[in-house]
């Protein structure tokens, strides 16, 4: 309501709330006015159906006219008392933010000293303590489940956290940096640069190549020499990629966005863009501290370390 420009749109939502309420009274007060006398006939509404089905005028029962009334006077202190006719904020100066910020400090204030013990020993030693494991995973479920899965598995587009393949490194603090700071990731397209559609053909053969696939010998060939001049300098002469730019592993057959010949020419031809949030603003870093020890159990559980 504060981001309004004109007045205009204040009263916009003043006199259509206040018209509708006198109007609820008005209504009910007409209905009710008329009270049947004793002994009086009910009238009908003037409709008849199959000859002898008529509606009958009856007057409201009197407690729904009541509960009616409260319903009114109900809203009518909620309006007074609480944000809803255009910039008027309410008696109570209540707003939604100002209910988040105080939820927030009660539980600063209830787990924070937790939080603060975790975030005073190393990621090593947190990712072995049971308790804040479970502090972990409940904090990964409300967070990152929604792009990398309940499970951790990742989808398409979304690394798998589970396994050994980790693209800007897979020790605790490079996890850490990672959630605190986000990532972007970002692969050029090189359709045009590798010539048109033969040239990714024959790049996507060579890249296959590197993890053992069976692919065309004399394609991959062609490809080798583009892959020396285009693509060593990110993912390396041997394409076992560079962490530092976050530059995935060519060679151990694990594929962000599929590893089908199909996805990998889509890949190369249209290139790809890929981002990881930040989260120091958000969470903090005590809580990313927990949450970076149970990430980091997960791929250390999964290779039998």
């Amino acid at each position: 309501m504060a981001d309004f420009t004109s007045s205009f749109w204040n009263w916009y939502i003043i006199i259509p709330t206040v018209l509708g309420i006198l109007g609820c009274f008005w209504l009910i007060r007409w209905l009710s006015s008329t009270p049947m006398k004793p002994g009086e006939k009910v009238k009908t509404m003037g409709h008849v159906w199959d000859e002898d089905l008529e509606e009958l005028n009856n007057p409201l029962p009197r407690w729904w006219l009541n509960m009616f009334y409260i319903t009114l006077f109900f809203g009518i202190g909620y309006l007074i008392l609480y944000p809803g006719l255009g910039t008027f904020k309410g008696l109570l100066g209540w707003t939604s933010v100002g209910q988040y910020d105080q939820e927030i400090d009660k539980a600063d204030v209830k787990y924070g000293p937790l939080f603060s013990k975790y975030f005073s020993s190393d990621l090593q030693t947190v990712s072995t303590d049971p308790q804040a494991l479970k502090m972990g995973e409940r904090l990964y479920v409300t967070y990152c489940a929604v792009c990398h899965g309940s499970d951790a598995r990742g989808a398409r587009g979304f690394p798998n956290l589970r396994d050994d393949d980790w693209l800007y490194g897979g020790d605790p603090e490079a996890i850490k940096i990672s959630i605190l700071d986000g990532r972007k990731g970002v692969m050029p397209p090189w359709q045009d640069a590798l010539g048109g559609a033969e040239g990714v053909a024959d790049m996507s053969s060579y890249v296959l190549s590197l993890s053992g696939r069976e692919v065309d010998t004399a394609a991959a060939e062609r490809g080798k020499e583009k892959y020396q001049t285009l693509c060593v300098a990110c993912h390396g002469a041997d394409g076992t990629g560079n962490q530092a730019l976050g530059a995935p592993d060519l060679t151990n057959g694990k594929w962000l966005y599929g590893g089908s010949e199909k996805a990998i020419s889509e890949t190369i031809a249209l290139g790809r863009n890929g981002i990881m949030p930040p989260h120091r603003e958000f969470l903090g870093e005590e809580k990313v501290h927990i949450l970076a020890a149970y990430i980091y159990s997960l791929s250390r559980d999964s290779s039998g370390d």
